[in-house]
């Protein structure tokens, strides 16, 4: 049994076919697999679930999850953070992971608590949705990305945002949170 964390089994990933361990916070993150699929139009193998993102923040470094990027003729044009609580407590932390899971800013940060979500553009960090509704189908992630600044984020920056995310993600985890890695 992992961290904090009731495992209720083992479940199918609906993205990889891949077995995970089933809990609650898997329930939402399945859920929202398949409302890409499903409702917003993306293919499964646009999604990639479950990707790793070592952070630092001076000597100290660690590696949380994002659990979901979304890919389209081979740059990312969104990414999904799920985590459960409060969604505006989310909003910097995944800004600044953004500016991290590529060497350029990602356009489109969806956070989510698994009951609501909310959308962010990536540039101007302005929310632009609210709801599961507003994140952007393929159609209109296209249409975003053509239009994108996929400029690359300057060295400086990066760091200073993988020290924010650090704090938020990494010293703000509950100490038993299997999700993150503290190295």
């Amino acid at each position: 049994m992992g961290g904090h964390h009731l495992v209720l089994g083992e479940t199918e990933d609906f993205i990889t076919g891949d077995i995970v361990e089933d809990s609650h916070d898997e329930r939402y993150r399945q859920k929202l697999a398949r409302l890409l699929v499903t409702d917003r139009g993306f293919a499964k193998n646009e999604i990639i679930p479950r990707n790793r993102l070592a952070l630092n923040a001076g000597e100290n470094i660690g590696v949380i999850r994002v659990d979901f990027r979304v890919e389209l003729s081979g740059r990312i044009g969104m990414i999904l953070k799920y985590a459960p609580g409060s969604l505006v407590t989310r909003h910097r932390p995944a800004l600044a992971i953004s500016r991290l899971m590529a060497p350029y800013q990602i356009p489109v940060v969806v956070v989510t608590n698994g009951e609501d979500a909310d959308v962010l553009d990536g540039t101007s960090c302005k929310q632009t949705g609210s709801g599961f509704g507003a994140i952007p189908s393929r159609d209109e992630l296209v249409a975003i990305m053509a239009n994108a600044d996929f400029s690359p984020v300057p060295e400086k920056r990066a760091a200073l945002e993988s020290r924010i995310a650090y704090c938020y993600e990494i010293d703000g985890a509950c100490p038993c949170d299997t999700n993150i890695c503290r190295l």
